[in-house]
């Protein structure tokens, strides 16, 4: 039985069984490469090689808990203040607030803390937890463009649009299939 880190390692580029039963190019899956990662402490200043991929170099990134929010919570880079997770996916405010089903407002609410994140709450530590177990199985930077491609996993579907039609439970079957080596 060959084991995932072997297959990825052997195999980056083939093809893998994801999702709905059918073959996934290596685009599906962003190449599955496996990519180390680093979890910063909250309110713990880092530079941006150390913090998230979407940071110029040199510039420090300050994070600040929100309740009810996994991870960092509210990371400020400079003057500009953004969640978190929309930060570790370089995604614009429209793309982020399908992702998590709550308007462009409320997230612009939220990130200039004029607004709790009480409707942000349940989405926003689902996906957390997606990324989070996504990252294990494939790389974290291409993780924000992989959400706005079409997939042949989803039969053809971008994954945003699987979680737009509330059937995220085929984005958990495909990192159960990547992590415990299901490859076709």
């Amino acid at each position: 039985m060959i084991t995932r880190s072997q297959h990825v390692a052997s195999n980056p580029v083939g093809a893998n069984r994801v999702g709905s039963g059918k073959a996934v190019s290596s685009k599906a899956v962003s190449n599955a490469k496996v990519a180390p990662t680093k979890k910063a402490k909250p309110g713990k200043k880092l530079t941006a090689k150390s913090a998230t991929p979407h940071c110029q170099l040199g510039e420090t990134t300050e994070a600040k808990p929100i309740a009810g929010l996994k991870g960092k919570g509210l990371v400020r880079t400079g003057s500009e203040a953004k969640l978190e997770l929309r930060q570790r996916l370089g995604m614009a405010r429209p793309v982020f607030g399908r992702v998590v089903n709550v308007s462009e407002r409320t997230i612009a609410k939220v990130e200039s803390e004029s607004e709790t994140a009480e409707k942000l709450k349940r989405p926003y530590n689902e996906i957390y937890r997606l990324l989070d177990s996504l990252q294990d199985v494939v790389d974290v930077d291409l993780l924000g463009d992989w959400f706005q491609k079409p997939n042949d996993a989803f039969d053809g579907l971008k994954p945003l649009e699987v979680i737009e039609r509330g059937e995220i439970d085929r984005l958990w079957n495909m990192v159960f299939e990547l992590r415990s080596g299901m490859v076709g």
